[in-house]
């Protein structure tokens, strides 16, 4: 196995050495968007980030893209504005825009109840009980995360492969299937649909709920009817193995090691994003890898609800509509300007205007995809997930992005999606 853990101090050093090289800054700018530039360049040297691709467009055209610093440190590979990254959690608003798909075809209903969608043995331990309360949450709950998993007062089943393994007496990783089943014989946190509480879970049962309203597997199903009437086709569900990187995806770099959930190499040392968790049994709420360019042709296809090819406009409306139940509230108890919807968080930024978001991260990964209320989008994606001062990079870049976009004073004309 390929070894990606690179001291912290070089790296940085690295980086900001290489970052200031012209060869390895790609894609196409324009002066007007110089800010973009010089953000990411700064902040792959302050952070000793080996690599980013930036996305960004304007009235539904792509008006920047571009590539900084390396895709792979050992090769001096640069990254380019198509170089796939593992997107984390960014694959959340792709899997509900494909639950949408199967609601508005009528094939599957946001208060079908999962338990009868997804007919898995649960497995309970000897001397427990199976919660009843399994049997009353529905499609709806999981899109939002509230179907009764709170990972701060239990803990995360998808970082659990080897546990989940052991207790179903199978080799580990555990698989989608495995870890559900396990999962139904454990009690639930809260009451479904009682409050919000992010789960990684729940979206792991969404892609297998899909499967079932489909009748085809999750990966071929959002290929065929999300990505591809959309000109996406370099998406794809990313392997954990560093052999088994993808054609043009990025390497991923994270401090320290971590252990292998793998039967063969079981609890060695190993990088933390080559072994150390299952990437593929992450595939619906954290699985996908994409380029930047991809991204931010998903988010233009969503900026004309009238005209979207993968979505009707009321289901653009249910997307991204407040949820019932509990409302989370500011300390002063109004309601809060920011929630989960299905699939996106969402700012109320003004009367009818909002932000609407997702952001993803695993050691070695960050990703950002963002629609603002003035028709820009962009995607932002890097090949490490925490910075040399140990802080988020999701956190850090995301404020520099807004600032950037507000130095362009005049935004270009032409559409690059033609040239990707």
């Amino acid at each position: 196995m390929q070894t990606k853990t690179v001291p912290r101090a070089l790296l940085a050093a690295l980086t900001a050495a290489l970052v200031a090289l012209p060869g390895l800054r790609s894609g196409r700018a324009d002066d007007p968007m110089a800010s973009f530039d010089r953000m990411a360049t700064r902040f792959l040297a302050e952070h000793g980030v080996p690599g980013m691709a930036l996305a960004v467009t304007d009235g539904s055209r792509l008006v920047y893209a571009r590539g900084f610093g390396l895709a792979d440190t050992s090769s001096e590979e640069p990254v380019t504005p198509t170089s796939l990254f593992r997107i984390a959690s960014v694959s959340k608003p792709i899997t509900a825009i494909a639950a949408l798909q199967l609601v508005q075809d009528k094939r599957l209903r946001l208060d079908d109840r999962v338990v009868e969608i997804v007919p898995i043995e649960p497995f309970v331990p000897d001397g427990a009980s199976r919660d009843a309360r399994w049997n009353s949450v529905t499609v709806r709950h999981l899109l939002e995360h509230r179907g009764g998993w709170d990972r701060d007062q239990s803990f995360d089943p998808m970082f659990q492969a080897v546990r989940c393994a052991n207790a179903l007496g199978v080799e580990p990783p555990a698989e989608p299937a495995h870890i559900i089943r396990w999962m139904l014989g454990q009690p639930l946190d809260f009451e479904p649909g009682e409050r919000y509480a992010y789960s990684n879970f729940g979206y792991c049962l969404m892609g297998r709920a899909i499967e079932a309203a489909a009748g085809q597997d999750y990966e071929s199903y959002v290929k065929e009817h999300v990505l591809a009437p959309l000109g996406i086709r370099s998406m794809r569900i990313g392997s954990t193995r560093s052999d088994q990187r993808a054609p043009n995806e990025v390497c991923y770099y994270h401090p320290g090691t971590g252990r292998s959930v793998f039967a063969d190499d079981l609890n060695e040392p190993c990088p933390h994003p080559y072994g150390a968790w299952h990437l593929e049994a992450m595939d619906a709420h954290g699985g996908w890898i994409a380029s930047a360019v991809d991204l931010a042709r998903l988010a233009v296809a969503l900026d004309h609800s009238d005209r979207c090819k993968i979505l009707s406009d009321e289901s653009i409306r249910t997307m991204y509509g407040r949820p019932g139940g509990r409302v989370e509230t500011d300390p002063d108890g109004t309601p809060s300007p920011v929630y989960y919807s299905c699939g996106w968080s969402n700012r109320i930024v003004a009367e009818g205007k909002f932000n609407r978001w997702h952001a993803g991260s695993l050691p070695g990964t960050t990703a950002l995809l963002v629609r603002r209320h003035d028709g820009r989008n962009w995607a932002v994606l890097c090949n490490a997930s925490i910075g040399k001062d140990g802080i988020s990079l999701v956190r850090a870049v995301d404020p520099l992005i807004h600032a950037a976009a507000r130095e362009v004073s005049s935004w270009p004309e032409h559409d690059l999606f033609d040239n990707f």
